[in-house]
C-alpha cells in the first residue's frame, strides 16, 4: 500500500484510524514526494527527526521518481488538471502508485478520482 501524505499527517497528529490503517498494511510505502511534503511541513529539526524515525520504525519504503513516473504524471496533469483539483504533487504521487502497482490510501479521493488506472482506497479520519 502506498500512503498519501494526508494519512501520515493524520497519524502524526494522533488519529487512531490512521494508526490502525498503517498497522493493518502488510507493506508500507510512500512516494518520495510524500517524504518531501512531510519534511517541508516540519517546524524544526526535532520534528524532522520524528518524521524520519516514524517512517523507519514502521518500515516504510520510499519509492523514488523515475522517468516513467514523471511522464505518467505529466499526462495526468494534461488530462485532469482543468477538470479536477489535481496538482503536481498529487499527479506525481498517483503516478508513483500506478508505476509501483500499489493501492493508494488517501483522504483526498476527489483529487485522484478521475484517474482510471489508479487503484485507490479512501481514508476517512473520523
Amino acid at each position: 500500500m502506498l500512503f498519501d501524505t494526508d494519512v501520515l499527517i493524520w497519524f502524526l497528529r494522533g488519529n487512531p484510524k490512521a494508526a490502525r490503517a498503517i498497522d493493518a498494511a502488510d507493506r508500507r510505502s510512500i512516494s518520495i514526494v510524500t517524504y518531501m511534503e512531510l519534511l517541508q511541513g516540519a517546524r524544526d529539526k526535532r520534528e524532522t527527526h520524528h518524521i524520519r524515525s516514524f517512517l523507519n520504525d514502521f518500515g516504510f519504503t520510499t519509492v523514488p521518481l523515475s522517468g516513467n513516473t514523471g511522464h505518467r504524471a505529466s499526462i495526468y496533469i494534461e488530462e485532469y488538471a482543468l477538470a479536477s483539483a489535481i496538482g503536481v504533487a498529487d499527479a506525481l504521487i498517483a503516478a508513483t502508485a500506478v508505476e509501483a502497482n500499489e493501492v493508494l490510501l488517501t483522504g483526498n479521493a476527489k483529487h485522484y478520482k478521475p484517474i482510471q488506472d489508479l487503484q485507490m482506497t479512501r481514508f476517512r479520519p473520523s
